[in-house]
């Protein structure tokens, strides 16, 4: 009896304890239960029996559980429950919520925090706070913040769904913990919304990474990014996915930058190729996998799904594609020997002319300066000692040389800014200039039009020059009137060095000097080096269909570097020839335009001719009166604006070449 009474004695205590704060408000007190974190713990804490409410419509759902210890660890460790539940009024059971109280509002808690905090002028230490009220700018541009279909008065994805609310902790970065929680990523995105997408990834090289602990995996938001997630097929999302892949693939991603598919890419637009339309997305496997992509015996239909003649402007694409190397670089000589062996040679190409004709130019430049410094002068040529009228102007050039040097200077200036616009995608200028032309496949047209006259004038030229010559069974192929190199040009150039040094006087230049040579044979070089290549990228197909795909890495490589040498070259050391030297001073030269150049001028310029035709009594009937007055002015405008073209794009050029 006695014990049984004291097991009743403790049940009862037991029992008036639990019910304790129910009991005083039973007896009408007053002052309700605390609404502090304590009292919402002795309901909702983990371990307590489930809570179940009904949802909007009206189906029973469990309320999470909330851990004590996990919530004393997080960012919200020092709130109270009530500082977000601001509906919550009572301690009951079923709580009676104010009606005017808005229900918790992750976003709009932030921000109003950070509004008071700029107000107060009380941002310092709080650049956290400031960077969360960033991420929630972000998120409501986002495809998450959209109505959803089924349900359109929430949000595809809300705060909660991805945040863990009561316990938020993300671990500083750089650290272990960090690691360890950005591996649970994926967990959280293909539980609540992607599970498709889960599976794909787990698959996936970068899933078999991540579940082996290594954070080198890509998880979800290294592609999408956390907050500011954008729809996949946008182009905005498009061309950032390239960056998201580069930021860990960052050889791969500037060797793809160097082909067609990158350099439009850079330039904003999304048709070409991309990381994911040769890799895929979510299923991505390693090069070697059989079930790749980008597997040799995989590749060409991988590059069949754009290259299809089904699609406006595109052709089939054939076997010669498998080879291509979209990340072929010049450096990998056991990977990509072509490429090593044509950068090597362009590269010792550029160095060689650039080095030699800027050194010539500079000396040049410094030797005239001083000889007009110490007043030498070329003696005034007195016509009339010759039989001659004063102020007759010798003919240079027939109409035929200038209309087609003019035309060159217009076609070459036009594939200058529509292939540098494309090769140097990366610089300021690239984007403004392409959006201004129509973007990149308006550009292409432009750029092969222009091509094609390019090409077209030279044959032309070629032709004429070449039937002429032909018929005179009395030119000599090295004489002075020749344009074929000969020994005398070399004893020229010798002969400059040295009167650039003060070593000798200065050569007598025939009809054609060796540098005018030098650029009458260039345009041979680079019609053929630009204009072949520049051919084979134009018809992918066929080319392919004959050639390996290595041959458009080496192609590529060759038309672009070799288009930067003749535009550089032109811009510099053929302006300065003609335009920038003292004696030139004033520019422009206009011989190219008016055709025509006064005796002194051609005797300082071409003595050695000069003298020939002055001793062979042949110099009168190249004699002309001077030209106009209209046409000088009108050639002196057109020359200083081509100038003027000219110097603005090789500012972009040189520009683009260091961006």
């Amino acid at each position: 009896m006695k014990i049984r009474n004291i097991r009743g004695l403790l049940a009862a205590v037991a029992s008036a304890a639990l019910l304790w704060p129910l009991a005083g408000q039973a007896a009408g007190s007053d002052a309700p239960a605390a609404l502090d974190n304590a009292t919402c713990l002795n309901c909702h804490a983990a371990g307590k029996p489930e809570i179940k409410v009904e949802d909007s419509e009206g189906e029973e759902v469990v309320l999470p559980a909330i851990d004590a210890a996990k919530v004393a660890k997080g960012v919200h460790a020092k709130l109270d429950c009530v500082a977000c539940h601001t509906d919550i009024v009572d301690a009951k059971e079923k709580h009676e919520k104010a009606a005017s109280a808005a229900k918790p509002d992750c976003a709009g808690c932030h921000e109003k925090l950070w509004d008071e905090a700029k107000k107060n002028n009380q941002t310092a230490g709080k650049e956290r706070l400031g960077v969360v009220v960033e991420n929630i700018a972000a998120y409501k541009e986002s495809y998450h913040a959209r109505p959803d279909a089924d349900y359109p008065d929430r949000p595809k994805a809300a705060c909660s769904q991805c945040h863990a609310t009561h316990d938020f902790a993300v671990p500083p970065a750089g650290t272990p913990e960090r690691d360890l929680w950005r591996l649970t990523i994926p967990e959280t995105c293909g539980t609540s919304c992607h599970e498709d997408h889960m599976e794909d990834l787990a698959d996936s090289v970068h899933g078999q990474l991540t579940a082996k602990g290594d954070p080198k995996g890509a998880v979800c938001i290294d592609c999408h990014t956390t907050h500011e997630i954008r729809s996949s097929s946008s182009e905005l999302f498009k061309l950032k996915n390239v960056i998201a892949c580069g930021d860990c693939h960052k050889e791969e991603l500037h060797s793809y930058r160097d082909t067609y598919h990158g350099q439009v890419n850079r330039l904003g637009f999304v048709y070409t190729a991309k990381c994911a339309d040769c890799h895929g997305s979510h299923n991505i496997k390693a090069g070697d996998d059989p079930k790749s992509r980008v597997h040799p015996d995989n590749r060409l239909k991988t590059c069949q799904k754009c290259h299809d003649d089904k699609k406006p402007g595109m052709v089939k694409a054939t076997a010669g594609f498998v080879t291509f190397g979209p990340h072929a670089n010049t450096h990998d000589f056991e990977k990509y020997p072509m490429m090593w062996i044509a950068g090597t040679f362009m590269t010792a190409l550029l160095i060689g002319v650039f080095a030699f004709f800027w050194l010539h130019s500079g000396l040049w430049y410094y030797r005239e300066w001083q000889e007009r410094k110490e007043r030498r002068a070329v003696p005034h040529v007195r016509t009339g000692e010759l039989g001659l009228h004063e102020g007759k102007h010798f003919v240079r050039f027939a109409s035929g040389w200038r209309i087609a040097h003019l035309t060159f200077a217009l076609v070459t200036m036009t594939l200058v800014l529509t292939g540098t616009t494309v090769m140097f995608a990366d610089s300021a200028w690239a984007p403004t200039v392409a959006a201004a032309l129509g973007g990149p496949k308006v550009m292409g047209i432009i750029h092969r039009m222009a091509a094609v006259l390019f090409v077209g004038i030279f044959m032309i030229h070629f032709v004429y020059v070449m039937s002429r010559l032909l018929r005179d069974r009395n030119f000599r192929w090295f004489g002075p009137d020749s344009l074929i190199p000969n020994w005398k040009d070399l004893a020229d150039c010798v002969g400059m060095f040295k009167w650039f040094f003060g070593k000798g006087p200065k050569p007598k230049f025939d009809r054609w000097t060796y540098f005018e040579k030098f650029d009458y044979w260039a345009v041979f070089w680079g019609v053929n080096i630009i204009g072949w290549s520049g051919l084979m990228l134009a018809f992918p197909h066929v080319t392919a269909s004959f050639l390996p795909g290595w041959v458009f890495n080496v192609g590529t490589l060759v038309h672009g570097e070799e288009a930067f040498l003749a535009a550089v070259f032109l811009f510099t050391v053929h302006f300065f020839n003609n335009h920038f030297r003292p004696d030139k001073l004033p520019p422009p030269d206009v011989v190219m335009f008016t055709g025509t150049q006064t005796l002194e001028e051609f005797q300082r310029e071409h003595p050695a001719h000069y003298q020939r035709l002055v001793a062979s009594g042949e110099l009168e009937k190249y004699l002309v009166d001077a030209p106009s007055r209209q046409l000088h002015v009108g050639s002196v405008i057109l020359g200083l604006t081509l100038i003027t073209v000219g110097l603005v794009l090789l500012v972009m050029v040189v520009t683009g070449f260091f961006s």
